[in-house]
Protein backbone atom coordinates (compact mmCIF):
# COMPACT_ATOMS: atom_id res chain seq x y z
CA UNK A 1 0.00 0.00 0.00
CA UNK A 2 1.54 3.39 -0.49
CA UNK A 3 1.57 6.01 1.88
CA UNK A 4 1.44 9.45 -0.20
CA UNK A 5 3.07 12.91 1.62
CA UNK A 6 0.20 15.57 0.68
CA UNK A 7 1.25 18.67 2.74
CA UNK A 8 4.28 19.29 4.91
CA UNK A 9 4.66 22.21 8.07
CA UNK A 10 7.51 22.65 9.38
CA UNK A 11 8.97 25.53 11.34
CA UNK A 12 12.99 25.80 13.25
CA UNK A 13 16.16 27.88 13.11
CA UNK A 14 15.97 28.34 9.65
CA UNK A 15 12.27 30.02 9.76
CA UNK A 16 8.31 29.02 9.32
CA UNK A 17 6.90 27.40 6.55
CA UNK A 18 8.32 24.83 3.15
CA UNK A 19 8.89 28.66 1.90
CA UNK A 20 11.55 29.08 4.28
CA UNK A 21 13.20 26.27 3.96
CA UNK A 22 13.43 25.86 0.67
CA UNK A 23 15.06 29.44 0.87
CA UNK A 24 17.34 28.21 3.80
CA UNK A 25 18.83 25.00 1.25
CA UNK A 26 19.39 27.32 -1.62
CA UNK A 27 21.41 29.67 0.24
CA UNK A 28 22.94 26.97 2.40
CA UNK A 29 22.91 28.71 5.46
CA UNK A 30 20.79 29.14 8.24
CA UNK A 31 20.59 32.26 11.19
CA UNK A 32 22.44 30.83 14.29
CA UNK A 33 20.83 32.00 16.94
CA UNK A 34 22.36 32.16 20.83
CA UNK A 35 20.06 31.71 23.87
CA UNK A 36 21.68 32.69 27.01
CA UNK A 37 22.19 30.41 30.35
CA UNK A 38 20.21 32.08 32.74
CA UNK A 39 22.18 31.50 35.54
CA UNK A 40 24.45 33.95 34.14
CA UNK A 41 24.41 36.18 31.59
CA UNK A 42 27.44 36.09 30.76
CA UNK A 43 27.17 32.65 29.50
CA UNK A 44 25.52 31.31 26.19
CA UNK A 45 25.39 28.31 24.37
CA UNK A 46 24.64 28.61 20.67
CA UNK A 47 21.35 26.89 19.60
CA UNK A 48 19.21 27.25 16.41
CA UNK A 49 16.15 28.56 18.32
CA UNK A 50 12.24 28.65 16.40
CA UNK A 51 9.84 31.16 16.06
CA UNK A 52 6.59 30.74 16.50
CA UNK A 53 5.36 33.92 15.85
CA UNK A 54 3.17 32.77 12.64
CA UNK A 55 0.82 30.67 14.82
CA UNK A 56 -1.38 33.59 16.14
CA UNK A 57 -2.31 33.96 12.67
CA UNK A 58 -3.80 30.38 11.97
CA UNK A 59 -4.58 29.90 15.69
CA UNK A 60 -7.14 32.31 18.06
CA UNK A 61 -3.86 34.14 20.45
CA UNK A 62 -6.63 33.66 23.28
CA UNK A 63 -6.77 29.81 22.99
CA UNK A 64 -3.12 29.57 22.90
CA UNK A 65 -2.49 32.05 26.33
CA UNK A 66 -1.77 29.00 28.58
CA UNK A 67 -0.33 26.58 26.25
CA UNK A 68 3.57 26.28 26.40
CA UNK A 69 6.20 26.52 23.46
CA UNK A 70 6.75 23.41 23.18
CA UNK A 71 3.25 22.91 21.91
CA UNK A 72 2.85 25.57 20.35
CA UNK A 73 5.39 24.45 17.78
CA UNK A 74 3.51 21.55 17.28
CA UNK A 75 0.60 23.64 16.57
CA UNK A 76 2.52 26.03 13.92
CA UNK A 77 3.81 22.17 12.46
CA UNK A 78 0.49 21.09 11.85
CA UNK A 79 -1.42 24.21 11.11
CA UNK A 80 1.19 24.64 7.93
CA UNK A 81 1.08 21.28 7.11
CA UNK A 82 -2.88 21.56 6.56
CA UNK A 83 -2.80 24.90 5.18
CA UNK A 84 0.17 23.30 2.93
CA UNK A 85 -2.14 20.76 1.86
CA UNK A 86 -4.59 23.14 0.66
CA UNK A 87 -7.14 22.36 3.31
CA UNK A 88 -9.36 24.25 5.38
CA UNK A 89 -10.22 21.73 8.18
CA UNK A 90 -10.11 17.80 8.35
CA UNK A 91 -12.46 15.27 8.62
CA UNK A 92 -13.03 14.86 12.65
CA UNK A 93 -13.54 11.21 12.37
CA UNK A 94 -11.49 10.00 10.01
CA UNK A 95 -7.97 11.87 10.94
CA UNK A 96 -5.55 10.43 13.25
CA UNK A 97 -2.42 12.25 14.75
CA UNK A 98 0.83 11.12 15.52
CA UNK A 99 3.31 12.80 17.64
CA UNK A 100 6.88 12.19 18.63
CA UNK A 101 9.46 13.66 20.22
CA UNK A 102 12.81 13.14 21.79
CA UNK A 103 13.41 15.66 24.89
CA UNK A 104 9.51 15.96 25.00
CA UNK A 105 8.14 19.74 26.82
CA UNK A 106 11.56 20.29 28.35
CA UNK A 107 11.76 23.92 28.92
CA UNK A 108 8.32 23.31 30.91
CA UNK A 109 9.22 19.93 32.54
CA UNK A 110 12.20 21.80 34.37
CA UNK A 111 10.04 25.04 34.81
CA UNK A 112 7.38 22.56 36.58
CA UNK A 113 9.95 20.75 38.93
CA UNK A 114 11.41 24.41 39.50
CA UNK A 115 8.29 25.56 41.04
CA UNK A 116 8.37 22.51 43.21
CA UNK A 117 11.75 23.33 44.58
CA UNK A 118 10.58 27.06 45.33
CA UNK A 119 6.97 26.53 46.76
CA UNK A 120 6.36 22.71 47.53
CA UNK A 121 4.25 20.15 46.34
CA UNK A 122 1.17 21.73 47.54
CA UNK A 123 1.80 25.14 45.98
CA UNK A 124 3.51 24.09 42.64
CA UNK A 125 1.88 25.30 39.53
CA UNK A 126 -1.14 23.61 37.52
CA UNK A 127 -0.29 25.12 34.46
CA UNK A 128 2.92 24.37 33.72
CA UNK A 129 1.86 20.52 34.97
CA UNK A 130 -0.23 20.19 32.10
CA UNK A 131 1.60 21.27 29.85
CA UNK A 132 4.25 18.93 31.12
CA UNK A 133 2.68 15.36 31.01
CA UNK A 134 3.76 13.36 27.98
CA UNK A 135 0.53 13.60 25.81
CA UNK A 136 0.16 17.44 26.06
CA UNK A 137 0.87 19.15 22.76
CA UNK A 138 -0.96 16.35 20.79
CA UNK A 139 -4.05 16.74 23.28
CA UNK A 140 -3.50 20.46 22.56
CA UNK A 141 -3.53 19.83 18.84
CA UNK A 142 -6.64 17.46 18.92
CA UNK A 143 -9.18 19.79 20.92
CA UNK A 144 -7.95 23.30 18.83
CA UNK A 145 -8.58 21.50 15.56
CA UNK A 146 -11.55 19.36 16.61
CA UNK A 147 -10.24 16.19 16.04
CA UNK A 148 -11.77 12.76 17.28
CA UNK A 149 -9.60 10.45 15.40
CA UNK A 150 -6.77 7.95 17.41
CA UNK A 151 -4.03 10.12 19.08
CA UNK A 152 -0.66 8.64 19.86
CA UNK A 153 2.27 10.24 21.49
CA UNK A 154 5.43 8.25 21.16
CA UNK A 155 8.85 9.00 22.38
CA UNK A 156 11.78 6.80 21.63
CA UNK A 157 14.38 9.18 21.45
CA UNK A 158 16.76 9.30 18.56
CA UNK A 159 14.61 6.83 16.59
CA UNK A 160 11.32 8.68 17.62
CA UNK A 161 10.47 9.39 14.18
CA UNK A 162 10.47 5.90 12.47
CA UNK A 163 8.50 4.46 15.52
CA UNK A 164 6.17 7.13 15.45
CA UNK A 165 6.07 6.79 11.40
CA UNK A 166 5.59 3.07 11.61
CA UNK A 167 2.11 3.57 14.06
CA UNK A 168 1.02 6.02 11.94
CA UNK A 169 1.57 3.99 8.14
CA UNK A 170 -0.03 0.61 10.28
CA UNK A 171 -3.16 3.16 11.20
CA UNK A 172 -3.94 3.31 7.39
CA UNK A 173 -3.28 -0.33 6.96
CA UNK A 174 -5.68 -1.32 9.07
CA UNK A 175 -8.02 1.65 8.24
CA UNK A 176 -8.31 3.23 11.55
CA UNK A 177 -8.23 6.53 9.65
CA UNK A 178 -8.01 7.77 6.25
CA UNK A 179 -5.45 10.19 6.72
CA UNK A 180 -2.89 11.03 9.79
CA UNK A 181 -1.34 14.15 10.98
CA UNK A 182 2.27 12.68 11.92
CA UNK A 183 4.75 15.18 13.52
CA UNK A 184 7.70 15.39 15.41
CA UNK A 185 8.69 17.97 17.71
CA UNK A 186 11.47 19.04 20.11
CA UNK A 187 12.29 22.65 21.94
CA UNK A 188 15.64 23.93 23.12
CA UNK A 189 16.32 25.08 26.67
CA UNK A 190 18.60 26.83 29.14
CA UNK A 191 19.17 23.25 30.63
CA UNK A 192 20.07 21.60 27.24
CA UNK A 193 22.68 24.65 26.83
CA UNK A 194 23.94 23.99 30.19
CA UNK A 195 24.03 20.58 29.39
CA UNK A 196 25.87 20.46 26.13
CA UNK A 197 28.04 23.38 27.72
CA UNK A 198 29.54 20.65 30.38
CA UNK A 199 29.84 17.85 28.20
CA UNK A 200 31.58 19.20 24.89
CA UNK A 201 32.89 22.74 26.01
CA UNK A 202 31.84 26.31 25.01
CA UNK A 203 32.37 26.12 21.15
CA UNK A 204 31.42 29.96 20.64
CA UNK A 205 29.22 30.66 16.87
CA UNK A 206 31.57 27.58 15.45
CA UNK A 207 29.41 26.04 12.85
CA UNK A 208 28.19 22.32 12.68
CA UNK A 209 31.14 19.89 10.92
CA UNK A 210 29.32 16.65 10.34
CA UNK A 211 30.97 13.58 9.82
CA UNK A 212 34.18 14.70 11.22
CA UNK A 213 34.48 11.46 13.31
CA UNK A 214 37.26 13.25 15.88
CA UNK A 215 35.18 16.42 16.42
CA UNK A 216 32.48 17.45 18.40
CA UNK A 217 30.49 20.51 16.47
CA UNK A 218 26.78 19.51 17.46
CA UNK A 219 24.92 22.91 17.85
CA UNK A 220 21.41 22.11 19.67
CA UNK A 221 18.30 23.16 17.94
CA UNK A 222 14.69 22.67 17.78
CA UNK A 223 11.50 22.85 15.72
CA UNK A 224 9.02 20.88 14.73
CA UNK A 225 7.93 18.80 11.14
CA UNK A 226 4.33 17.82 10.73
CA UNK A 227 2.73 15.73 7.44
CA UNK A 228 -0.25 15.21 6.41
CA UNK A 229 -0.08 11.43 5.10
CA UNK A 230 -2.86 9.20 3.28
CA UNK A 231 -3.59 6.07 1.26
CA UNK A 232 -4.92 8.70 -1.67
CA UNK A 233 -2.53 10.78 -3.98
CA UNK A 234 -3.28 14.76 -3.45
CA UNK A 235 -4.45 15.81 -6.73
CA UNK A 236 -2.44 19.42 -5.80
CA UNK A 237 0.91 18.25 -4.23
CA UNK A 238 3.40 15.91 -5.23
CA UNK A 239 5.70 15.61 -2.50
CA UNK A 240 6.47 11.61 -3.03
CA UNK A 241 4.95 8.37 -1.17
CA UNK A 242 6.20 6.40 1.69
CA UNK A 243 8.13 3.45 0.48
CA UNK A 244 9.64 2.04 3.72
CA UNK A 245 10.65 2.50 7.54
CA UNK A 246 12.62 0.30 9.43
CA UNK A 247 14.77 0.41 12.53
CA UNK A 248 17.27 -1.88 13.83
CA UNK A 249 20.89 -2.07 15.11
CA UNK A 250 23.89 -1.38 13.20
CA UNK A 251 25.23 -4.68 14.12
CA UNK A 252 22.17 -6.35 11.68
CA UNK A 253 22.25 -7.29 8.51
CA UNK A 254 19.97 -4.42 7.15
CA UNK A 255 18.63 -4.77 3.54
CA UNK A 256 17.31 -1.37 3.61
CA UNK A 257 20.54 -0.19 1.99
CA UNK A 258 19.72 0.72 -1.56
CA UNK A 259 22.59 0.65 -3.72
CA UNK A 260 20.81 3.28 -6.27
CA UNK A 261 19.44 5.33 -3.58
CA UNK A 262 20.59 8.83 -2.54
CA UNK A 263 21.38 9.17 0.75
CA UNK A 264 20.30 11.92 3.50
CA UNK A 265 22.14 11.35 6.66
CA UNK A 266 21.12 12.43 10.55
CA UNK A 267 24.59 13.50 11.33
CA UNK A 268 24.38 15.98 13.62
CA UNK A 269 28.02 16.78 15.05
CA UNK A 270 28.04 13.99 17.79
CA UNK A 271 31.57 12.16 17.22
CA UNK A 272 29.71 8.95 19.21
CA UNK A 273 27.06 8.74 15.96
CA UNK A 274 28.82 10.51 13.03
CA UNK A 275 31.51 7.87 12.84
CA UNK A 276 29.04 5.20 12.14
CA UNK A 277 28.17 6.24 8.61
CA UNK A 278 30.74 5.76 6.40
CA UNK A 279 30.73 2.18 7.85
CA UNK A 280 26.95 1.66 6.86
CA UNK A 281 26.67 2.96 3.07
CA UNK A 282 26.90 0.94 0.13
CA UNK A 283 30.77 1.70 -1.78
CA UNK A 284 30.03 4.78 -3.81
CA UNK A 285 26.69 6.07 -2.72
CA UNK A 286 25.62 9.54 -3.21
CA UNK A 287 24.96 11.30 0.46
CA UNK A 288 23.98 14.88 1.88
CA UNK A 289 23.98 16.19 5.21
CA UNK A 290 21.06 19.28 5.64
CA UNK A 291 21.73 19.15 10.24
CA UNK A 292 23.89 22.54 9.50
CA UNK A 293 20.69 24.35 8.69
CA UNK A 294 18.11 23.16 11.63
CA UNK A 295 20.90 21.27 14.21
CA UNK A 296 21.18 18.61 16.49
CA UNK A 297 17.92 17.39 17.41
CA UNK A 298 16.49 13.86 18.40
CA UNK A 299 13.54 13.81 16.05
CA UNK A 300 15.73 15.73 13.35
CA UNK A 301 15.43 12.24 10.64
CA UNK A 302 11.44 13.97 10.44
CA UNK A 303 13.43 17.06 9.36
CA UNK A 304 15.33 14.93 6.86
CA UNK A 305 12.48 13.43 5.39
CA UNK A 306 11.03 17.09 4.48
CA UNK A 307 14.03 18.05 2.58
CA UNK A 308 13.50 14.58 0.75
CA UNK A 309 10.14 15.33 -0.05
CA UNK A 310 11.35 18.75 -1.15
CA UNK A 311 13.62 16.71 -3.43
CA UNK A 312 11.20 14.90 -4.85
CA UNK A 313 8.42 17.85 -5.66
CA UNK A 314 11.20 20.00 -6.74
CA UNK A 315 12.96 17.08 -9.33
CA UNK A 316 16.21 17.74 -7.59
CA UNK A 317 18.98 17.23 -5.01
CA UNK A 318 20.09 20.37 -2.70
CA UNK A 319 23.55 20.92 -2.26
CA UNK A 320 24.94 19.99 1.09
CA UNK A 321 26.42 23.11 3.64
CA UNK A 322 30.27 23.37 3.34
CA UNK A 323 31.15 22.26 6.43
CA UNK A 324 29.64 19.04 5.55
CA UNK A 325 33.00 16.87 6.17
CA UNK A 326 34.25 14.88 2.82
CA UNK A 327 33.55 11.42 2.77
CA UNK A 328 36.14 8.77 1.81
CA UNK A 329 34.45 6.14 -0.77
CA UNK A 330 31.50 8.00 -0.60
CA UNK A 331 30.25 10.82 -2.67
CA UNK A 332 28.81 13.88 -0.82
CA UNK A 333 26.64 16.32 -3.24
CA UNK A 334 28.95 19.66 -3.33
CA UNK A 335 26.60 21.14 -5.91
CA UNK A 336 23.16 21.17 -6.53
CA UNK A 337 21.61 18.48 -9.07
CA UNK A 338 18.59 16.96 -11.23
CA UNK A 339 16.73 13.93 -8.73
CA UNK A 340 17.91 10.80 -11.19
CA UNK A 341 17.42 8.36 -8.67
CA UNK A 342 14.63 6.07 -7.79
CA UNK A 343 14.64 6.42 -3.56
CA UNK A 344 15.93 8.98 -1.09
CA UNK A 345 16.75 7.32 2.01
CA UNK A 346 16.99 9.23 5.45
CA UNK A 347 19.30 7.68 7.82
CA UNK A 348 19.76 8.10 11.61
CA UNK A 349 21.90 6.16 13.57
CA UNK A 350 21.83 6.98 17.66
CA UNK A 351 24.28 6.64 19.78
CA UNK A 352 23.84 3.01 21.03
CA UNK A 353 24.11 2.08 17.63
CA UNK A 354 20.16 2.23 16.67
CA UNK A 355 19.46 2.48 13.37
CA UNK A 356 16.55 4.01 11.39
CA UNK A 357 16.03 4.33 7.29
CA UNK A 358 12.95 6.08 6.10
CA UNK A 359 13.09 5.57 2.44
CA UNK A 360 10.64 7.75 -0.19
CA UNK A 361 10.18 7.51 -3.85
CA UNK A 362 8.09 9.93 -6.41
CA UNK A 363 4.38 8.68 -6.12
CA UNK A 364 3.92 6.86 -9.20
CA UNK A 365 -0.19 6.18 -8.26
CA UNK A 366 -2.90 7.44 -10.08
Amino acid sequence: MDTYVNGIGVVGGFGCGVNDLMECLNAGVSPLYSSSDENSSKESYPAFTADTSCLGDMVSKKALRRIDHFSQLALTGACLAMHDAGIQSLDIHTTGLVLCSGYGSAKTTFSFLDSIIDYGDACASPTLFSNSVHNAAAGHISILLGLEGPCLTVSQFEMSVPSALLSAIQWLREKRAEQVLFGAVDEYCDVIGYCYKRFFGNIGGMRMAPLLPDKQSAVPGEGSVFFLISKEKSATKNYGCIDSVSIGNILDKNSAFLENSFYILNADGHRGCDRYYPELLPQGAIVSCYTPLYGSIPTGQAFDMAIGALSIKEGKFFTSPESVAHLENHHVLRKECQNNTKNISCVKVGRQGELGIITMSKNTGN
